[in-house]
């Protein structure tokens, strides 16, 4: 294809082009975003290992009937809209990792934001939240 082929199809496909750009410009800005936050999202399985080889703290950011649902054993029940100003029960914890989860994974990553803005160091989002730890048949607790 060369360039008047394509100069062509983008003057006869206006809306198309446009959507294309669009698209690929919400992509960009998505990439960027991940890649600078300063936080990774990890499987279950990653959070397993962190949980059994380096006791990482997990934090719970559902609200409350979302955790009486079932949480994950030993985590630290902070509801998202509690998280700022309970964050003092986590400082001494600054050093080790820590893992945040929600249903899906959307208020966690709000969690991980607000936690390496007050210096944690090793934050970490669990990707796909209780729903994928769930899928990959790890277990819950409901006490």
């Amino acid at each position: 294809m060369n360039t008047e082929q394509i100069l062509e199809f983008a003057g006869n496909h206006p809306m198309l082009v446009g959507a294309f750009v669009v698209v690929l410009a919400m992509l960009f800005i998505t990439e960027l975003n991940r890649a600078t936050r300063g936080f990774a999202d990890i499987t279950p399985a990653q959070a397993t290992r962190l949980i059994n080889h380096e006791n990482a703290i997990l934090i719970d950011t559902r609200s409350i009937a979302e955790y009486r649902q079932g949480h994950i054993l030993g985590s630290k029940h902070m509801p998202i809209s509690e998280l700022a100003g309970r964050i003092g029960d986590l400082e001494k914890h600054k050093k080790k990792p820590i893992v945040a989860y929600c249903r899906a994974g959307n208020r966690a990553g709000a969690a991980c934001k607000l936690l390496k803005r007050r210096g944690f160091e090793k934050v970490h989002n669990l990707g796909g939240g209780i729903a994928a730890w769930q899928a990959d048949n790890l277990p819950t607790t409901k006490r």
